[in-house]
């Protein structure tokens, strides 16, 4: 699990095939020491394992295996080398739980469709798939490229505002209308929606 407060922005170093999907190496600033091999670490908001790791002066580089499905069902496919990602540890017994619950199992992309700049806001707007709609209420939580965010004015779109400091420590920053970004809707929803939809069916 994770709370979709960022940690860390990756850069991928190195992406080469590996059987229908891709093997790609992320350099971060996490000490090599801190990592296990086997640990799940949030990249663009997909919870994947580590499977390689090796240490520098300015972090640890670490690899993750990524299938044709999660590929083609997240933004993954589109991920180069030289590009910047959002990254977070998994969450630890005791740790603040600053944002919400995030699983980092991805539902989808969703579309930047507004970018607005305020004096001391940054608003976006997104298209989500439609099968999501229902799932994004008022002031709920998503978590858009593994940052936990709060939603506003749902509907076919949905708006986020953020302040200088998330654009400041996360890959933000270089969003623009046009881009796809992972979502994942709130977990407590999800589970909501599915239980309404056992006692309608019932």
């Amino acid at each position: 699990m994770f709370t979709g407060i960022i940690s860390d922005v990756g850069t991928i170093t190195r992406r080469e095939a590996f059987g229908d999907g891709a093997r790609l190496s992320i350099a971060s600033s996490y000490p090599a020491d801190t990592i296990a091999i086997g640990a799940s670490i949030a990249c663009g908001g997909c919870c994947l394992t580590v499977t390689t790791l090796a240490g520098g002066a300015d972090g640890a580089t670490f690899s993750v295996d990524v299938s044709g499905e999660t590929m083609d069902k997240t933004t993954i496919g589109t991920w180069n080398e030289g590009d910047r990602i959002n990254l977070e540890r998994s969450l630890k017994a005791g740790d603040e739980l600053g944002g919400h619950l995030v699983s980092g199992h991805v539902d989808g992309r969703a579309e930047i469709v507004e970018r607005i700049e305020g004096e001391e806001m940054t608003t976006f707007r997104f298209a989500p798939p439609a099968d999501l709609l229902s799932l994004i209420a008022h002031k709920g939580s998503v978590a858009l490229d593994g940052t936990s965010l709060t939603t506003n004015e749902p509907g076919d779109t949905f708006s986020v505002a953020m302040i200088p400091h998330t654009l400041a420590v996360t890959t933000w920053a270089d969003r623009q209308p046009g881009d796809l970004v992972n979502i994942e809707v709130d977990t407590i929803a999800r589970y909501v929606a599915r239980l309404v939809g056992a006692r309608t069916a019932g």
